[in-house]
């Protein structure tokens, strides 16, 4: 539809020049209808998907109605995420940035509440907040309510569904009556419709007609695949079309976490978002996946709302999401500022039924695919050699290595011959972990390690009396020996400048890498890159290496963590035990 200009929508100049300044040319058709209407005075309720600008819909009328000058709260947006509340603050800072003096604070919890306090005494003009801490505020009396005149409820229906009723509307109960009331939802529900009732004065209803409530330029496609071979057909898909950033959706914490150590130990860069995550860790992960440090972003339904990164590629379900609104909300997060976007689902068995839903709810067909083969993988990896090697000759920078290809040329070999071992070198470096998936193999393989297992349980008793008599006096001469090595390891490292000895109680036993505890300290630690050394893995345990201005800050940061699904212990590392003779 075609829309007016920003300048005949009633804003005063201040906000018109930032919006100039922010690049935006016409206002969004939601932006459009509310802006106007807010402006008066009005109660409304706009209902409008992910991703159209709603955010700007009402933080412009909100500012319009600021008066700088006097220093108390006088407009209150409540979020259900700390993620969208910091976004909303920051949008509300940008659209204000002309406005001389203006003051907005996001309040949430997880964060300290020392430094809201202190804001809040400031004279706050705008609050952004989450309803538990609000509620937090109210009862501490450190939120004077008396000047508010706007309140808005972004994604109101969400909070309903999060279990927010009461702290809403015991907060809407704490506020003037005389004020306007701005809802904001992506559907119209029951609960929604009640909360409306009972807070609202007849507010005027506007919403954006739309055929789909998906977005036409995400391309969404479907694979039917067991959950043991999620990661490996994930895999596949992301090294046949590698995206920019990627976000992966998980139903769980625990699932959220295997997935993000299955990637690290594939060799992609990832990390992970979940209810259990600190405030701090979430900003900083949200920080390195919106600069491009971790490429994919491994994250239960807490990150479905107030993602708001334009660069997002790709959406992948690992697990198809119960409520068909929470799938559009997912796939919302690519395909935003209209670029195009990709959303894949994996599912199995029932997982049609509810995929068929979601067809249902947004009116729109999701693709059946077919599990690329590890064929197609190896074709797309050698594609993509071929066209490096094609760019480095075209470039001519090859290097200086002719007196190596002139000893080889002098022992016999062609050069034919000598570029086929050094791509097939470069081939190997570059492929990553990976393993065909074949049911039928699976099954056999799980049924033999099965019988095994019983076979051990029933016999093992007297083998292993047997073997223990037997490998006594091997095992105290490995463990000698062992020892004398790790000694060794270990005064080397203490004579290493600037570096402090870690002791981590996992091992080769537990099928650590040194890979997985690099990866899983970067992430769960602010250490900075090039902390880390040396890391050694010996059967129980491994030794690791860190700057010494990081290492307590590695301990402590690692209190509580789990590496494939164990606790382990880390500390300063004391030296091996003494033996007994």
């Amino acid at each position: 539809m075609d829309t007016p200009p920003f300048s005949e929508l009633g804003l005063p100049e201040p906000l018109l020049a930032a919006i100039q300044d922010m690049g935006f040319e016409s206002p969004s058709p939601i932006q459009a209808k509310t802006i106007p209407l807010a402006m008066t005075g009005k109660d409304l309720i706009g209902l409008s998907q992910t991703g159209s600008g709603k955010t700007a819909a009402f933080a412009l009328p909100v500012l319009a109605r600021i008066d700088v000058d006097l220093a108390q709260p006088q407009a209150l947006i409540v979020c259900p995420t700390r993620e969208l509340a910091v976004q909303v603050c920051e949008e509300v800072f940008r659209l204000g940035c002309k406005l001389k003096g203006l003051r907005a604070l996001p309040v949430y919890g997880g964060a300290p509440i020392d430094r809201q306090l202190k804001g809040l005494r400031k004279g706050a003009h705008i609050v952004v907040g989450t309803p538990g801490r609000l509620l937090d505020h109210l009862k501490r009396k450190s939120f004077d309510t008396r000047k508010i005149k706007t309140v808005v409820l972004d994604e109101a229906d969400r909070m309903l569904d999060m279990g927010f009723r009461e702290e809403m509307e015991d907060l809407l109960g704490a506020l003037p009556k005389e004020r306007q009331t701005l809802f904001f939802s992506a559907t119209m529900n029951r609960q929604v419709s009640r909360l409306i009732e009972g807070f609202g004065n007849e507010p005027e209803k506007v919403e954006i007609e739309r055929k789909s409530l998906t977005v036409s330029s995400i391309d969404q496609s479907c694979y039917e695949v067991r959950q043991r071979s999620k990661v490996e057909v994930l895999s596949r898909l992301l090294d046949i079309d590698p995206p920019r950033l990627g976000v992966i959706f998980c139903n769980t914490k625990r699932l959220v976490d295997e997935v993000t150590e299955a990637l690290l130990a594939r060799g992609y860069t990832a990390d992970r978002l979940h209810g259990d995550i600190t405030q701090q860790m979430r900003e900083r992960v949200l920080n390195r996946f919106r600069e491009g440090r971790v490429e994919l972003l491994v994250a239960t339904d807490v990150a479905a709302r107030g993602l708001d990164i334009d660069d997002v590629e790709l959406v992948v379900n690992y697990e198809i999401p119960h409520d068909p609104e929470d799938y559009v909300h997912r796939i919302g997060r690519t395909g935003r500022a209209g670029r195009s976007g990709k959303a894949v689902t994996f599912v199995y068995g029932r997982d049609i039924y509810r995929l068929q839903t979601i067809e249902r709810f947004t009116r729109q067909t999701i693709r059946r695919e077919r599990v690329p083969t590890q064929e197609m993988v190896e074709g797309k990896r050698a594609d993509l050699l071929f066209d490096s090697v094609r760019e480095r000759l075209e470039k001519g920078d090859l290097g200086d290595y002719q007196s190596y290809l002139d000893r080889l040329l002098d022992q016999g070999h062609t050069a034919t011959d000598i570029a086929n071992a050094a791509i097939t070198l470069l081939r190997e470096a570059t492929t990553r972990e990976g393993q065909a998936i074949d049911e039928d193999r699976q099954k056999e393989a799980f049924a033999s390690e099965r019988k095994r297992s019983n076979w051990r349980d029933e016999k093992g008793e007297g083998r292993r009396e047997r073997n223990e008599r037997g490998s006594n006096r091997f095992e105290r001469d490995r463990g000698e020996r062992s020892e004398r090595r790790e000694r060794g390891d270990r005064k080397e490292r203490n004579g290493g400048k600037g570096m402090t000895c870690l002791f981590m109680s996992l091992g080769k036993a537990q099928h650590v890498k040194p890979g997985d505890i690099a990866g899983m300290i970067y992430r769960e630690c602010s250490v900075p890159d090039g902390s880390l050394g040396k890391i050694t893995l010996f059967p129980k345990h491994t030794l690791i290496d860190v700057s010494k201005e990081n290492a307590q800050e590695v301990v402590e940061g690692l209190k509580g963590a789990k590496l494939r699904g164990r606790t382990f212990r880390v500390e300063i590392d004391k030296g091996p035990p003494k033996r007994d003779k």
